[in-house]
C-alpha cells in the first residue's frame, strides 16, 4: 500500500532516496544498535555523502539548499527505520546545523559547516539545565568575558543533550553578567577546555541515541564564536525550538508508519478460524483508525513545514 503525500519532483526524488538508504543501511542494524546502546558512527559520514546532513545549509557551506519540508521527509524515512537514529540526525541536522545556517556570521558557516555536512564533525545543542527546561531563558550557565576581552569563560550544567557523546561542536546557551536574556556560543568540545560529559541517561526506549549531561567549567570559547548577538540568544533558542518541534513530529510519525506498515503484515499473516485476522471487521476497524491518525499527523507535520518555509528565508531556495 503507498502512503506517500504526492509532493513536488524534487522532494519525491529526495523520499525515494532516502527510503533506499534507511532500509538497506539503517533497518538491518537498528534493533542491534539499540540493544547495544552505541550509535552507529558510520552512518554520519554516508549520511553526508548523500546530502542529508545539511539539507537546509547554503551550497557554498557544503549544503544541499533544500526546504525544511524536504528534510522533515529525510527524518520520517530514516525514523521510519530506526526512531534512534531519526532521533540523533534530527539533533545534528536542526539543533546544530540549521541554527548555524539561519544565525552564523560568514566567517562562522565558513569555519563550522562544511565538516559539519559532511560527516566529519557532528553537532548538538545544549541548552536544558536542572532549573531550565521549557523556561528556556531561566538557565544559569554564566559566560564572563575575560580581561584582555578576547574570550569567554563558560560555566554551568546542561542535561538530556542529545549527541553529546559524540559530538564535536555544542551550540550553548549562556548568560552574560547580568543579562536579562541567555546568549547563544559555538563550543567545539575538548575535555582539556573544561569540558566533561556525564554518564548515558537510562531511556526506556531511543537507546543507541546519546543523551548525557555536558559540565562547563570556565570553558574558554573566542569571543568571535558568539553565535548572533549578545542577548539573543532566548530568540534563538525559541526560533530552533519551532523547528526542533516539528522535526520530533516528523520523527514519530516515521515510527508511526512503522508501526502501521508492521500491523498490516501481521494481521495478513497471523490465522484465525481458518482465515487471517485482517479479514476480521474488528482489525479492520482498528488498521483503518491508524492509518487515519497516520495521514491526518502527516498532514499537519506538512503544513507545519510548509510555514516554516514560508516564514524563513533561510531555509528555501
Amino acid at each position: 500500500m503507498n502512503w506517500d503525500i504526492q509532493l513536488n519532483e524534487e522532494v519525491d526524488m529526495l523520499r525515494e532516496t532516502v527510503r533506499q538508504f534507511a532500509e538497506k543501511r539503517i533497518a538491518p542494524i537498528a534493533e542491534d544498535v539499540d540493544r547495544e546502546n552505541e550509535f552507529p558512527q558510520h552512518l554520519w559520514k554516508e549520511l553526508g555523502y548523500l546530502g542529508l546532513l545539511g539539507m537546509t545549509v547554503s551550497e557554498e557551506y557544503g549544503g544541499s539548499e533544500m526546504s525544511y519540508l524536504a528534510h522533515l521527509v529525510a527524518v520520517e524515512e530514516i525514523s521510519r527505520a530506526s526512531a534512534s537514529v531519526g532521533l540523533s540526525y534530527g539533533a545534528h541536522s536542526n539543533l546544530c546545523v540549521n541554527q548555524l545556517q539561519i544565525n552564523g556570521s560568514p566567517a562562522q558557516k565558513e569555519k563550522y559547516l562544511p565538516k559539519l555536512c559532511s560527516g566529519e564533525h557532528v553537532g548538538a545543542l545544549a541548552m536544558s539545565e536542572p532549573g531550565a527546561g521549557s523556561d528556556a531563558n531561566a538557565g544559569k550557565t554564566k559566560a564572563v568575558l575575560s580581561n584582555e576581552k578576547k574570550h569567554y569563560k563558560i560555566s554551568g550544567q546542561k542535561m538530556w543533550i542529545s549527541n553529546a557523546a559524540y559530538a564535536d561542536i555544542f551550540i550553548v546557551f549562556a548568560r552574560i553578567e547580568d543579562d536579562k536574556n541567555i546568549t547563544a556560543f559555538i563550543v567545539p568540545k575538548d575535555s582539556d577546555n573544561g569540558i566533561k560529559l556525564g554518564e548515558e541517561e537510562k531511556k526506556l526506549g531511543l537507546n543507541s541515541s546519546s543523551t548525557r549531561q555536558v559540565f562547563f567549567t570556565e570553558t574558554k570559547v573566542p569571543v568571535e564564536n558568539l553565535l548572533g548577538e549578545r542577548n539573543g540568544g532566548f530568540k534563538i533558542a525559541m526560533k530552533g525550538l519551532d523547528g526542533g518541534r516539528v522535526n520530533i513530529a516528523a520523527c514519530s510519525l516515521g515510527g508511526a508508519r512503522a508501526a502501521l506498515e508492521n500491523s498490516l503484515t501481521y494481521s495478513a499473516e497471523r490465522k484465525q478460524f481458518g482465515k487471517s485476522i485482517d479479514q476480521f471487521q474488528v482489525t479492520q476497524f482498528k488498521l483503518a483508525d491508524m492509518a487515519t491518525e497516520l495521514e491526518a499527523s502527516r498532514l499537519m507535520v506538512l503544513r507545519a513545514a510548509t510555514s516554516l518555509d514560508s516564514k524563513d528565508p533561510h531555509a528555501t531556495k
